[in-house]
């Protein structure tokens, strides 16, 4: 279940990372909304999930599925360019994350 939870989590990190960017400092009120709840609970669950998992662990999954998704984003939405190199380090903080999973 921790598990699960920090996945979801490292997801909500990704969420709220898109909403500070859309939120234009703070003056723009749904993404700043947004910002706000996804934080709260993106936090909670990281909280959660390190009652069962290493700290050192946990924080490594959660930010490494926060970055990708977000990297992911900014390529999907336009504001970054998709290369190769970027696919393959992506590639490598996925197989990183994973390799946290299974050997952690």
């Amino acid at each position: 279940m921790e598990w699960a939870v920090l996945v979801v989590s490292g997801m909500l990190e990704a969420v709220w990372a898109a909403a500070l960017s859309a939120s234009r400092g703070f003056s723009k009120r749904g993404p700043t909304i947004l910002f706000g709840v996804a934080l709260m609970a993106s936090m909670a669950g990281l909280g959660y999930a390190m009652t069962a998992i290493p700290t050192g662990t946990a924080y490594a999954v959660w930010v490494g599925i926060g970055a990708t998704l977000t990297a992911l984003w900014g390529i999907v939405s336009g504001q970054e360019r998709a290369t190769v190199a970027r696919g393959l380090l992506l590639l490598l903080l996925i197989v990183s994350v994973i390799g946290l999973r299974v050997f952690a």
